[in-house]
């Protein structure tokens, strides 16, 4: 019998933009992801627990992750992408807005140096930024790249979705 898949899910936030819509993209912290800018960054997302489903899951991960509230939209659930991991990501777009400025992560301890033995503490997420969706082909993780071509289709068949989306900020 097949070990049964490790899920994560994720919320991919969209708000509307000038040009295309912008996405809400997390860098992780600690020292391995310190300099890396081109595909260094994520969806807020994380391991759905065994007594929970995708959707709580991925609320509760951008919460623990941005320090704010998950939006209270409708979710469109997008199809599962295997991650580099070896993990699936099951990703939800929404819509909502916030200051990335002003996240506040949850910490998480590391062994840091590598196979070091010793434990370090640094926040899950360092920083949050809105980019549009032809940036983040160049800042999700190899792995993740293939949520845009998802999140695109989804915008299109969702009438509400693109609707929302179309409207110009301000």
């Amino acid at each position: 019998m097949p070990a049964p898949r490790t899920i994560s899910a994720g919320l991919a936030v969209l708000r509307p933009a000038d040009s295309e819509p912008e996405l809400l993209v997390v860098h992780p912290g600690g020292p391995f992801w310190a300099n890396k800018d081109a595909h260094g960054w994520s969806i807020p997302k994380g391991i759905v627990d065994p007594d929970e489903d995708a959707p709580t899951a991925a609320r509760r991960e951008f919460s623990e992750e941005t320090g704010h509230p998950a939006p209270d939209g409708p979710l469109v659930a997008i199809d599962d992408i295997r991650i580099g991991s070896g993990k699936w990501l099951r990703a939800f777009v929404t819509i909502g807005d916030l200051d990335p400025s002003e996240i506040q992560s949850n910490t998480i301890d590391i062994e840091w140096p590598p196979r070091s033995g010793r434990t370090i503490t640094v926040p899950e997420v360092d920083a949050a930024a809105w980019v549009t969706l032809t940036e983040a082909e160049t800042k999700l993780h190899k792995g993740q790249v293939p949520l845009v071509a998802r999140i695109r289709a989804a915008i299109a068949a969702d009438p509400t979705l693109s609707a929302t989306l179309d409207t110009p900020p301000g």
